[in-house]
């Protein structure tokens, strides 16, 4: 993708130990790095995992299901479809390197992490940080990655059974830093909570702006409708009454109902999408069908159908509370397709289903004509070199500044009514 990056084996943990290649030309240090961890959290052991089969489903996704902040994203099936498919591997750039704390044979904390050498996928744009590293003859890569990859989603990043283990899960991940060749580390869209806690322990926080649908118990699409100004009212119902006249129709697929067709029919309404773009698709067929086979009852595909042939589709996540936007492609033009495929349909299922928030992905001040509100999102950033981190913290400044002006702005010019 471009700089800017628009565009519309479990296996069974018996506790031991074992060696694994540090990326980097670090060689067989993970005995320094549990060294390094019994000395800041003596009550636990650390293990950096390049693998979640050397975790195994289960121990993982019950650590997940601990935390206030889980969402479809950090489960096994999500993360392990993304490393086994190669789309986010060792091949592509991301290197699992994966800080986990044990106590006898319990997960007591884990941190998704990554060692990188570029900066695609992340939604938090650094290239400008790489840039003058570079003009100043440092190098910036490899780098630190706490996220998921190619997921602008907030969520639990330091994942944990207490605060105790969160606490030395942060030690534990700045004696990583100093124990290897890395330039930064950089924790993406982390709670404000987790945020705060990095702040406190030395990072340096940013901010950014996403767009929510918030949902107070609506029964019918007009009922939200009601709410809005009549200008945005209006337009909303004209953009859907161009689909429907086009003689556009939709379909509701679940996860459970989704066929291998289905799922090759959305690939390449997604590799369009890209295409359009003169960008490179991150994701494989590989990947949509085992999050298919593994998460189903997370997923809704919905595709848009004209005299009986498929012409268009958008991918959503969701859990009991909250649906998540993901990709949409079409593979001919009909005016006020993206809007009815990606926003007004996934809207009908969130009232019909009683989810609480539709959370649009990242960019689009456009969403807020459809209803969609600002909401402040977070970053933490560590960086070596003492220079470096004093001139980007001199920045982060200003730009959080900005941000809460622009967020204060587009408030004052919500859509709903006064």
């Amino acid at each position: 993708m471009s700089r800017d990056e628009s565009s519309a084996n479990q296996a069974d943990n018996d506790g031991s130990h074992t060696e694994q290649r540090q990326p980097h030309g670090q060689g067989n240090d993970t005995a320094r790095h549990e060294s390094a961890g019994h000395e800041i959290a003596e009550h636990y052991r650390t293990r950096i995992v390049s693998s979640l089969s050397e975790i195994g489903q289960a121990v993982w996704d019950e650590l997940v299901g601990l935390q206030a902040d889980a969402n479809p994203f950090l489960s096994f099936a999500f993360l392990d479809a993304l490393h086994e498919s190669g789309s986010a591997a060792a091949q592509s750039g991301w290197q699992p390197q994966f800080v986990t704390l044990w106590r006898d044979k319990q997960l007591m904390a884990a941190m998704p992490l990554y060692a990188k050498g570029h900066s695609y996928g992340e939604y938090v744009f650094d290239w400008a940080w790489a840039d003058a590293y570079e003009r100043n003859g440092l190098r910036y890569y490899p780098k630190l990655l706490s996220a998921i990859p190619f997921t602008p989603v907030t969520g639990g990043r330091l994942l944990a059974r207490d605060e105790t283990s969160r606490e030395a899960l942060i030690r534990t991940l700045q004696a990583l830093q100093s124990a290897n060749d890395f330039s930064s580390t950089h924790i993406l869209y982390p709670p404000q909570a987790q945020a705060q806690q990095l702040h406190d322990a030395g990072f340096l926080l940013r901010s950014g702006v996403q767009f929510h649908w918030l949902n107070p118990g609506y029964r019918r699409f007009d009922d939200f409708l009601d709410t809005l100004e009549r200008k945005k009212r209006k337009n909303i119902r004209a953009e859907r009454r161009k689909v429907h006249d086009a003689d556009v129709r939709f379909r509701h697929i679940s996860g459970h109902q989704a066929t291998e067709a289905d799922w090759q029919f959305f690939k390449r309404c997604y590799d369009n999408t890209y295409a359009a773009h003169r960008s490179t698709p991150y994701l494989n067929l590989d990947f949509f069908l085992r999050i298919g086979a593994t998460m189903p009852q997370n997923i809704l595909l919905i595709v848009a159908e004209r005299e009986g042939q498929a012409i268009a589709s958008s991918l959503v996540i969701h859990d009991g509370k909250t649906l998540y936007g993901r990709y949409w492609g079409a593979l001919t033009h009909i005016d006020c397709l993206h809007f009815e495929t990606a926003y007004y349909q996934p809207l009908e299922f969130c009232i019909a289903n009683g989810l609480r928030c539709f959370e649009g992905g990242a960019q689009g001040e456009h969403k807020m004509a459809r209803g969609f509100l600002p909401q402040q999102t977070w970053s933490a950033h560590w960086l070596a070199h003492p220079g470096f981190a004093h001139a980007i913290e001199d920045f982060l400044t200003r730009e959080t500044g900005g941000i809460l002006a622009y967020i204060d702005e587009l408030n004052e010019h919500n859509p709903f009514k006064r």
